[in-house]
């Protein structure tokens, strides 16, 4: 039991599945938008080199900051992605509940924000200091509607929390997102997703152009390619969440493996699609967005879950 769960952790679907598709729809989300900028984009194996030339660089550590959380953020970060990811994935592709549900995955997706704010806490730098208050900011933003939409699919299907029961009442009555109040959550869920995610246009945390990078701005070698790894890590965790609350159902079929990975691959499009097409936004609108009409519009979806629309 301990050998399977070790696997289930560290290979599949873990950690090395869920880096090796993140690295590849990372290569992905860059191919299309140097396209979209009529540019030819990175070679196919560009974010594993990345990767891998960070993980040969020297760690530097900050000599004014807190040097044991310096480290340790990164670390945890990508050992709460790695888990989060361990428990999606065993319930979508294994059926097996991995010793989670959905509470502990909203825990771990809530933990990583927080190191990412701790981890920029610890260097001692202006710059990073404004991006983990932004991160902060943004998480409190987000926070209220993703949990209202993950509300839906467990009053949907009862009032379960395991993503394998979750996952069981969409096989037998049909898919979350064929509701009214499913379709509703699952078009905010995509947005709060690409807020969690930190993509444009809610990137505002790293702004690159204002902050060098925010919270990563003294980060490299090793540990930086720990926060590297953490963040493309999203691209499985969060389309493959969504697919389990909204568009659920455990491949046990050739056919539904195909139509699995074709759910995926429309999720990933319509994140890049929006990346692409939207400017950042300032801290207070995307505020705004969030407590004005996400979280109402959220809100609204639980309410008519809870009627049965």
């Amino acid at each position: 039991m301990t050998g399977r769960l070790l696997f289930q952790t560290l290979i599949f679907p873990g950690f090395v599945f869920t880096a090796v598709v993140g690295l590849i729809v990372g290569w992905v989300d860059r191919k299309v938008s140097a396209r979209v900028q009529f540019r030819a984009g990175p070679p196919f194996f560009q974010y594993f080199n990345d990767i891998a030339k960070l993980l040969g660089k020297e760690t530097l550590i900050v000599r004014d900051g807190v040097r044991w959380l310096f480290i340790a953020a990164p670390i945890a970060a990508l050992g709460t992605m790695v888990l989060a990811a361990t428990i999606v994935g065993s319930a979508l592709f294994l059926g097996e509940g991995a010793g989670g549900d959905l509470i502990v995955v909203m825990y771990l997706l809530m933990l990583f924000a927080l190191l990412v704010a701790l981890g920029a806490s610890a260097v001692g730098n202006v710059f990073a200091s404004v991006g983990a208050a932004r991160e902060i900011k943004l998480l409190l933003a987000d926070e209220l509607a993703f949990l209202l939409v993950c509300l839906v699919p467990v009053i949907q299907s009862g009032y379960r929390l395991r993503l394998t029961e979750i996952l069981a009442f969409q096989s037998e009555q049909g898919a979350v997102i064929g509701s009214v109040s499913g379709a509703l959550a699952f078009i905010i869920g995509l947005l709060t997703v690409q807020a969690k995610m930190a993509l444009p246009p809610f990137h505002i945390a790293e702004a690159e152009t204002e902050l060098a990078g925010g919270p990563f701005i003294e980060y490299g070698g090793p540990l930086l390619a720990f926060w590297k790894v953490s963040q493309v890590a999203m691209f499985a965790v969060f389309p493959f969440l969504l697919i389990l609350l909204f568009w659920g159902g455990v491949p046990t079929s050739a056919g539904a493996v195909v139509g699995l990975v074709l759910k995926y691959l429309l999720i990933v499009v319509l994140i890049i699609l929006i990346k692409n097409t939207n400017p950042r936004l300032r801290m207070d609108s995307a505020l705004s967005f969030f407590w004005k009409w996400a979280a109402p519009a959220a809100f609204l979806a639980v309410v008519l879950a809870v009627f049965g629309v």
